[in-house]
């Protein structure tokens, strides 16, 4: 049994997921799902190896640590092994045969292809199941299971905000079952804690505005120059530019290559512009100045280095104060001193500046960022223990600290831009309100891409809302038929379950 008795809506989660197969479990954060895939493990690791898989490795050592906890074993025992990509090859392939196995999916994933492991086990959990999209490391490792016949449990509290995406998440990881609380169910809303959430406006000073004005004209320009190639642009969203570069580049039109080329500038561009709306002068001129620092400076680069607009436009920026955000921030920080902190920025100069500016301020700060900028598991597992031990008052996180971190008592999060995703935005506000009630500040600046990137999150948030709670109850009701249908069958005709597509769920939707 586990140390933590069980909450009902826990208990009647994991007794589904038993009798039905492979399931997604969507449910609120900080309201305990990861007890619900220990009470899976619990039954099912009698009948063979567990693989529990999470998407960084911070998220592995807490969830390794938590079944330690819960299950009573002996962590790095015959019982129980965080095994990650920073342990040799020769050594992982043997780990792999411990009861549980605690790792991220890129590790699993790597091993599979390379013969190292084999998947047979009784039963796989993948946690924050909302990555099981294109080719994240989880798909393949889902295929492996469908393959092995080992049961899938799935967990996330945001599985996306339109019909397709969760269609996709529902068909990569073979989901028979779906089991859904939301904040306003009987059984859980006991257990969720308040989150006050305000957003606070902020407007660019006007040699800020001018320089961003004139770099607006430079996107328009460049999009222009690719719709004269036959490629309209539409330059308010990466991820259609990221698309736009795969249509031509399965064009066979003579002009493909100078279509790249200035695809690629506009992109340029539109960085840029993001970070002088959203981010400030200071990530502005880093990003800048590594441009310059290549060895080879691209013609797409360039184009925008050489213009004799864009040096006005640094000019501008070089004698303009920094972005507002950043003194706001430090001041609301300052009215809330003794509470734990924590600040979500987007990009990694971002959240350097914003620990120096807090620092300075007299506010302790410390960053929480990922292995691309240098930092080792170890060093993330200090500054989460020295978080939890309030030995600093401030985290300034990336995207790695959006997901599943269990802080306790985190009285504030800090947005320091929106995020147009509708998943990310609910992970962020997932890191407070969870032992107690918490409070989400957004900073967000008039006229930029930051309130359309706010309005679009709260949407598309509402949007998903929408699906699931139809999902829940279409799943409810074809539960009842087949549950009535068994008791009126005939006493000698054979039992089967029958389980409805999950495609069936989201007609309208």
């Amino acid at each position: 049994m586990t140390k933590t008795a069980p909450r009902a809506f826990q208990s009647a989660i994991a007794d589904s997921a038993i009798s039905r197969g492979n399931t997604l479990a969507v449910l609120p954060t900080g309201i305990g799902k990861t007890l619900i895939a220990i009470l899976v493990i619990e039954r099912m690791m009698g009948k063979g190896r567990v693989l529990f898989l999470a998407p960084t490795k911070p998220l592995c050592e807490q969830h390794a640590k938590t079944i330690e906890y819960e299950l009573g074993l002996e962590l790095e025992s015959e019982s129980l092994r965080l095994v990650t990509g920073a342990i040799g090859a020769k050594k992982r392939a043997e780990l792999w045969n411990a009861t549980i196995c605690v790792s991220t999916p890129q590790t699993v994933r790597n091993d599979i292809e390379k013969g190292r492991m084999a998947i047979n086990h009784s039963l796989c959990v993948f946690d924050e199941a909302h990555r099981a999209v294109g080719n994240y490391a989880y798909t393949g490792v889902a295929e492996a299971c469908h393959k092995a016949g080992t049961m899938v449990l799935a967990l996330t509290a945001s599985p996306g905000g339109n019909r397709e995406r969760i269609q996709e998440i529902v068909d990569a990881l073979g989901v028979a079952n779906i089991e859904i609380r939301t904040t306003e169910d009987e059984d859980v809303r006991p257990y969720v804690k308040r989150t006050d959430i305000k957003w606070l406006e902020v407007s660019l000073p006007k040699g800020h505005a001018e320089a961003v004005s004139m770099l607006r004209e430079l996107v328009a320009q460049s999009a222009l120059a690719l719709r004269e190639m036959g490629f309209f642009a539409p330059f308010n969203s990466k991820k259609h530019l990221v698309a736009l570069r795969a249509k031509i580049l399965a064009t066979k039109s003579g002009v493909k290559y100078a279509a790249l080329s200035q695809h690629a500038t506009l992109f340029g561009l539109i960085h840029l512009l993001e970070l002088l709306e959203t981010q400030g002068t200071g990530a502005f001129l880093a990003y800048v100045k590594k441009m310059r620092g290549k060895e080879t400076v691209t013609k797409a680069a360039k184009r925008i280095l050489y213009d004799y607009r864009f040096a006005k436009i640094l000019e501008m920026v070089s004698n303009s104060e920094e972005h507002p955000k950043l003194a706001l921030l430090v001041s609301e920080i300052k009215k809330l001193p003794g509470k734990k902190i924590i600040v979500f920025a987007q990009y990694r100069d971002s959240v350097a500046r914003i620990v120096e500016e807090l620092s300075r301020n007299g506010i302790s700060a410390k960053r929480f960022v990922g292995k691309k900028e240098g930092v080792t598991l170890a060093e993330q597992q200090e500054t989460i223990g020295q978080f939890r031990r309030g030995d600093f008052q401030a985290m300034v996180a990336s995207s790695i600290g959006e997901e599943g971190l269990d802080i306790p008592q985190v009285d504030t999060v800090f947005f320091f831009e929106p995020v147009p995703s509708e998943i990310r935005s609910i992970q962020r506000r997932g890191r407070t309100g969870r032992g107690e009630a918490g409070s989400v500040v957004v900073l967000f600046t008039k006229g930029t891409r930051d309130e359309a990137f706010l309005h679009a999150s709260r949407r598309r948030e509402q949007k998903m809302g929408a699906i699931v709670g139809r999902m829940q109850s279409q799943l409810s009701l074809q539960n009842l038929k087949n549950s009535q249908a068994e008791q009126n069958a005939p006493k000698t005709a054979p039992k089967k379950r029958t389980q409805s597509k999950i495609s069936d769920f989201m007609r309208g939707g």
